[in-house]
């Protein structure tokens, strides 16, 4: 069976129900700020998602870094800090990967092996194992989270999937399976 191409209503709205399920209570737990898990999802909703199907790392970088700041400055305040920024537009950024119809209109694969691993206590934890403790600074969590502590995790994260064959945004689907290698 041969399948048309979506119509961009569809697209719209299977971004926004991206955004929905992407971020949702557990994702931000313990970020202090009421709104903060509707805030995201507005923002993320109408996230020009064409920008991430750049194939160029220093191209690619450069727009999570800017779309990590617009999306921080779209959070209440309380909960505005870049590491739960980082974090969430990751998530989405892998849950839209992962949604064949945005994969596709807005082709997303060709940043794929560009896309960073959403970092958390657990990512974290699995990180720091497989690399050793000594080699990463000690984690303080996603509201402390830096970008120059985040660039050490994402290089440890780069090193241990491609020891693996895969790309480092697909790491946490092993370690949230409880499959660690």
């Amino acid at each position: 069976m041969r399948t048309t191409k979506p119509r961009s209503d569809l697209i719209d709205a299977l971004q926004v129900r991206c955004a929905r399920v992407a971020v949702g209570p557990s994702t931000v737990r313990g970020q202090g700020a009421a709104g903060l898990v509707e805030a995201a999802r507005d923002h993320l909703g109408s996230l020009p998602l064409g920008q991430f199907g750049a194939s160029r790392p220093s191209l690619l970088r450069a727009r999570l870094d800017c779309a990590t700041v617009d999306l921080m400055d779209a959070l209440p305040r309380r909960g505005r800090s870049w590491g739960v920024a980082r974090k969430v537009l990751n998530i989405f950024l892998r849950d839209a990967l992962y949604t064949v119809y945005l994969r596709n209109a807005y082709r997303l694969e060709r940043g794929e092996h560009l896309l960073e691993l959403p970092l958390d206590s657990i990512t974290a934890k699995a990180l720091r194992c497989d690399v050793g403790r000594d080699q990463l600074p000690r984690w303080a969590g996603v509201k402390r989270l830096t970008p120059e502590m985040s660039d050490q995790y994402q290089a440890a994260a780069q090193a241990v999937a491609a020891a693996r064959g895969i790309a480092r945004v697909h790491l946490d689907a092993y370690w949230w399976a409880g499959r660690s290698k």
